[in-house]
């Protein structure tokens, strides 16, 4: 269930950051490969956030 709320927290609002956050891991390849997304994925949804 745990995975299941964090991939469905990533699709809902791409921040990867934010899910690395509530499931405490210290380095985001950890939560990247725990929610099993592929690294362009995320570069992806990064590039489409204008900050």
């Amino acid at each position: 269930m745990r995975r299941t709320k964090a991939v469905f927290i990533y699709r809902r609002t791409g921040n990867l950051r934010g899910v690395q956050l509530l499931l405490g891991h210290s380095k985001i390849e950890s939560t990247v490969r725990y929610l099993e997304i592929e690294v362009d994925d995320t570069i992806q949804i990064a590039e489409k956030i204008d900050i």
